[in-house]
């Protein structure tokens, strides 16, 4: 096992930079998953990690050793990708043992590895059978084995699940996971999935745009975003913003919106009356109450456990969430009161975060 140390890293692909300076530290033991939307760059970044992208400019360090000029396979890491990339015409065994037989391990030692990594993913019945044989759930466990019989200092996951139906990603999530606890190896793993990220990371690094913009653990994310971005993306349903200025000449400090609408808050910034805001609120943090703002109901949709109200209160798209039944319908008028407690607010020009 190893630390990961990414130094002021950079990736251009001509005269285009696309990864603008990342520093990222990675603890030994850690699960640290990247995540982002489409293009911000964590698949490259991962890359470069395991040595099948150039480097630009900055340091990768892996335990003690720069690595930007070691060959992939003499960083000691281990690569499990999205489309499994297993062997065809080979055995469940023989493709997860082949990496040791490249590296000339004597077979009695690849068995053995090979019949330990098969234990700990449930595939010991499945040995000899074929990747055509098997599973989309069972082929991702196999490419797993074969990362886990290496005993690498680092594992590389890069997007693993994207490839499997919704309930099998659920409980292959929980696999992963158990298996990071059950060996305690250092784990990246990259995903645009943000429930994926929430969920198994121990630490999360939100990326757009090919720089990073906040790192943390997955609630302190959540709780504390540092801008309009990362409190829009790690949520689901996402955030809801709403544009306006704040008012302190009233009896409480407020966000009033460009059409009168008044937002509630706990409390706002020494010398702040007229300042443009965004006012952040989770859907699960609004509450029915006649003193709440006018709120229009356009799509209703029941989950089973919650209810998820799509709305429009001063002409901007909102969503609701309610654990309790509510028998709303299209059309409807209802009031929506934010908890002033967990209201985020973002400054009206650079969107990020200010204390209350």
């Amino acid at each position: 096992m190893a630390s990961v140390e990414i130094r002021d890293v950079r990736k251009a692909f001509g005269p285009v930079e696309v990864i603008h300076g990342v520093d990222i530290d990675i603890q030994d033991g850690e699960f640290v998953i990247l995540v982002g939307p489409s293009g911000c760059g964590k698949s490259t970044l991962l890359r470069m990690i395991a040595g099948l992208e150039r480097i630009t400019g900055g340091q990768i360090i892996i335990g003690d050793k720069v690595v930007n000029q070691v060959p992939p396979k003499e960083r000691d890491i281990a690569m499990v990708f999205q489309n499994y990339a297993l062997y065809p015409h080979m055995t469940v065994a023989a493709n997860m043992g082949f990496s040791l037989k490249l590296r000339g391990d004597a077979s009695p030692h690849i068995n053995e590895r090979v019949a330990e990594a098969a234990e700990i993913l449930g595939l010991t019945p499945l040995l000899g059978r074929f990747p055509r044989q098997l599973s989309g759930g069972q082929r991702q466990r196999v490419a797993m084995g074969r990362a886990i019989v290496r005993e690498p200092q680092v594992y590389l996951f890069d997007e693993p699940l994207s490839n499997l139906d919704a309930k099998l990603r659920v409980a292959m999530r929980t696999e992963i996971k158990a298996l990071h606890q059950r060996l305690g190896t250092t784990t990246i793993y990259v995903t645009h999935d943000q429930i994926e990220a929430m969920t198994m990371a121990d630490k999360i690094v939100v990326m757009h745009d090919g720089i990073v913009e906040q790192i943390g653990a997955p609630l302190e994310l959540y709780d504390n975003p540092a801008n309009v971005f990362v409190a829009g993306f790690i949520g689901s349903p996402a955030m809801n913003f709403l544009r306006g200025n704040i008012r302190t000449n009233g009896s409480a400090p407020s966000v009033e919106t460009d059409s009168g609408v008044s937002l509630p808050l706990a409390g706002a910034p020494d010398a702040s009356e007229g300042m443009p805001v965004v006012y952040g609120i989770r859907p699960e943090h609004f509450t029915l109450a006649d003193d709440g703002a006018e709120a229009i109901v356009s799509v209703v949709e029941p989950t089973g456990s919650e209810i998820q109200i799509f709305a429009e209160m001063d002409r901007q798209p909102i969503v609701a969430v309610f654990r309790e039944r509510h028998d709303f319908k299209p059309g409807q008028t209802i009031r929506l009161k934010p908890d002033v407690g967990l209201v985020h607010l973002f400054d009206g020009g650079t969107e990020n975060g200010r204390h209350l």
